[in-house]
């Protein structure tokens, strides 16, 4: 019995050590873990397809190099936006369209968003993008990190002042939960999205998102976790990419 306690006391401390190496963790520690996790390194050279809702997406990445594109159909035309490091651009049945600069930044963020979105949490560790750890919460008796997301306005697109809070498992490091607020004619949008039907294709985590609103409009981006705990959000679509398919690049 003496020996079963000596064992079951080194147990515990080694438990608690570990414990308390997970709560002094930074923000930037806690994301690279989650990134690394998701796929890591395969994200930045591999090329994703998807259908979402009625469009068909591509992603190539290698070695910071991208292009992110969107094919679908207007009618009888046949419409390919392309996002890349040298900007926006879109071809109707081949022949490049001539855009004014508002309706670049208009598609080129729709096009973005769908492809941001895919890939989290990927992307989190971009110049751009300013963590910071705000504290813990507990959702539907799990516990979490809470980190609040920012985004420079150098580099940071043309919604660089929405603001994100990512709720990550602090057992799994996976990004369970995450909520939002962007910008409407009429002030700001809240929206709060839950992850589920997780899998892994060569690697890469995808997930799809259940995606609500308060109803409480006065509720604040930081208490959407609480809402959410309480049943106090409005289901409003679901998020699901389909068709995923994944090439690694061989570099």
């Amino acid at each position: 019995m003496k020996y079963i306690s000596i064992i079951l006391v080194a147990i515990l401390m080694l438990s608690c050590q570990e414990n308390a190496k997970v709560e002094t963790l930074t923000a930037d520690e806690i994301i690279n873990k989650s990134i690394e996790i998701s796929g890591g390194e395969k994200f930045e050279a591999s090329v994703i397809r998807f259908n979402f809702r009625d469009k068909y997406y591509v992603a190539r990445r290698n070695k910071g190099n991208f292009s992110l594109i969107r094919m679908f159909k207007i009618e009888e035309d046949s419409v390919f936006d392309l996002l890349s490091n040298n900007g926006f651009e879109r071809f109707v049945n081949n022949d490049r369209a001539a855009l004014s600069d508002s309706l670049k930044t208009v598609y080129s963020a729709s096009v973005n968003s769908v492809h941001y979105f895919s890939v989290l949490p990927f992307g989190l560790n971009d110049a751009a993008v300013n963590k910071e750890l705000i504290g813990a919460e507990q959702i539907k008796k799990k516990d979490y990190f809470k980190i609040k997301v920012t985004f420079s306005e150098n580099g940071g697109g043309e919604d660089f002042e929405d603001v994100f809070i990512y709720w990550v498992n602090k057992e799994s490091f996976k990004p369970d939960y995450l909520a939002y607020s962007f910008n409407e004619d009429d002030g700001k949008g809240l929206r709060f999205r839950k992850a589920y039907n997780e899998r892994f294709i060569d690697g890469l985590r995808f997930v799809d998102y259940s995606n609500y609103k308060p109803e409480d409009e006065s509720t604040s981006l930081e208490n959407l976790g609480k809402a959410f705990d309480n049943d106090q959000l409005i289901l409003l679509s679901k998020i699901e990419l389909e068709n995923v398919e994944v090439e690694l690049i061989d570099l």
